[in-house]
């Protein structure tokens, strides 16, 4: 793997563990968020007009060819510095396509199969195999993506990204309390409810958090403060199964 690129927070290319392009060398929000956007989209070619939308979703921007044409040349710049043929950007038909090598590393790629890894450790009962992939993909997704991109694409990443928090902290959570270690579980449920205080889940978690920790009165408040959100904000009730954990903790 001698290709790994961070898009999450900074923009770094890594080429054969060495840093050959940072944030700073695109000279520009539209430059990294082009890059990022290829990137994401590379398995298939990506045409002017759609980089448009991308670039410019409400008013494209007058001679807003001209404009795209600077930007993917100095894409072609940066890439270059690399100093591999198998990462390039190709253009043709009004289309462009970037390419990089078949075992390329993509952090925000990464993430999503650490979290299905964890997952899938969990569901074998192995919180053991779950540690290691959970933290990676929390490391990587607690990171800002594009921060100073305010575009409806950007804004949808940074939501992919959050839903894939969401799955770490629970897989963390759920490993703490299969090692004995239910205040780090409370920790983990915490940072969940923050950033998705309707996810019922999340809520559960939290009340076998308390619960495991020896604070029950604080696992009923937890309870009763979900109820009272869905109450205020949706209008329904918590599900069978949340309430059933907290008949469990009553008795």
């Amino acid at each position: 793997m001698d290709t790994r690129i961070y898009l999450a927070g900074a923009i770094i290319i890594e080429h054969r563990q060495r840093i050959v392009a940072r944030d700073s060398d695109f000279r520009g929000r539209q430059a990294r968020q082009v890059f990022a956007y290829l990137v994401s989209e590379r398995n298939h070619p990506v045409s002017r007009f759609e980089l448009c939308a991308l670039i410019w979703p409400s008013d494209p921007a007058p001679a807003w060819v001209s404009a795209l044409s600077a930007i993917v040349s100095r894409l072609r710049g940066v890439l270059g510095a690399v100093g591999d043929q198998d990462i390039r950007l190709s253009s043709a038909s009004a289309r462009y396509q970037l390419s990089l090598p078949s075992d390329a590393w993509v952090d925000i790629e990464a993430a999503a199969e650490a979290v299905d890894r964890a997952e899938g450790a969990l569901r074998l009962g192995n919180a053991k195999a779950a540690f290691a992939p959970a933290t990676v993909a929390l490391n990587i997704t607690r990171r800002r993506f594009l921060a100073d991109d305010i575009t409806p694409w950007a804004e949808g990443m940074r939501g992919k990204l959050t839903r894939l928090r969401l799955r770490a902290l629970d897989c963390l959570a759920r490993v703490w309390l299969a090692n004995g270690e239910p205040q780090l579980a409370v920790e983990a449920a915490l940072e969940s409810v923050s950033l998705d205080g309707l996810r019922e889940s999340t809520h559960r978690l939290l009340m076998e958090a308390h619960a495991s920790a020896g604070n029950r009165p604080e696992a009923l408040r937890a309870y009763r403060r979900f109820r009272e959100m869905l109450t205020q904000e949706l209008g329904t009730d918590p599900s069978p199964e949340t309430e059933q954990l907290y008949m469990q903790l009553l008795a």
